[in-house]
């Protein structure tokens, strides 16, 4: 891995009569730039960069939205991306125990790839930097079929729409369906998919939930046990339980944002087809 040096300088917009300043660190025109840095790269498209076209180790940094000094490093594991926070002190940078005086050190850190592990007990080595540029085809195709599809319709119809990606992994402990005994299994969430397997190793899940047809997460408190919390569905209703309280309450969100995404595509797509009833009434 080849290191670059790169020099940070923070930016106070007062001298043009602004007030804010630039969020994180500023690339001087002409400095060597760290070329996994993504700049204001979003969760998702890091997301997806990261599981389109990376590999299991592969990682990228980029600036976080939650407020200046604070990044996030993208990190995919297997199936999914974990997000870890990096800070930036304005004399150090911090990241999981360490602390680095230093870009130089921060960047020789990972040049001998790192070994993390998150709370749900993933152990993941950094091995794969992503770079910001890379190569691409001037290739395009010519068009030869142009014709619309249907009349009527306006630029309202015009809904973009991208699935969910937000991805989590990690041991849960599932309560049979028949028998109600406890087992551990190992849960993996990718798009609307809520898949669990054996233990990590396993190549094929045990069963896939659909979270379409989910209606309902929260936490459980009907179970002799702690960090419970459940998964309503007109068939079934699933009851897990994680480590901590903290691990549980990390899934209850990311489960309850993908329901709220879900029902928010299909508000706009109930709302697509009354405003086509409307035109052709």
């Amino acid at each position: 891995m080849v290191l670059c040096v790169l020099f940070i300088t923070r930016l106070n917009f007062h001298a043009r009569g602004m007030s804010q300043q630039m969020p994180g660190w500023f690339v001087t025109p002409g400095a060597l730039t760290l070329r996994w840095y993504h700049g204001n790269l979003t969760r998702h498209a890091a997301e997806a960069l990261l599981l389109s076209n990376g590999c299991d180790g592969s990682y990228l940094l980029r600036d976080s939205n939650e407020r200046t000094g604070l990044y996030s490093l993208s990190v995919r594991a297997k199936d999914s991306v974990k997000h870890f926070h990096v800070e930036y002190t304005g004399y150090s940078f911090k990241f999981g125990f360490n602390e680095f005086s230093s870009l130089k050190d921060f960047v020789k850190h990972f040049a001998n790839q790192p070994l993390i592990g998150s709370e749900t007990g993933t152990l993941i080595v950094l091995k794969h930097p992503y770079p910001r540029k890379v190569e691409e085809p001037s290739i395009y195709e010519s068009v030869r079929v142009h014709t619309a599809m249907q009349t009527g319709r306006t630029e309202n119809d015009l809904v973009p729409t991208a699935p969910s990606l937000g991805t989590k992994e990690g041991y849960l402990t599932k309560q049979g369906g028949l028998v109600k005994t406890w087992k551990t299994r190992w849960f993996t969430l990718h798009r609307n998919e809520l898949k669990y397997f054996k233990d990590q190793m396993s190549p094929e899940p045990i069963r896939i939930l659909d979270l379409t047809e989910c209606s309902a997460v929260q936490f459980d408190y009907s179970q002799e046990r702690v960090n419970c919390f459940c998964l309503v569905f007109p068939f079934r209703t699933f009851y897990l339980c994680a480590k901590t309280g903290v691990e549980a309450d990390e899934w209850i969100k990311i489960l309850r944002w993908k329901l709220s995404q879900i029902r928010k595509q299909l508000d706009q797509g109930e709302g697509t087809i009354r405003s086509r009833s409307f035109i052709f009434k």
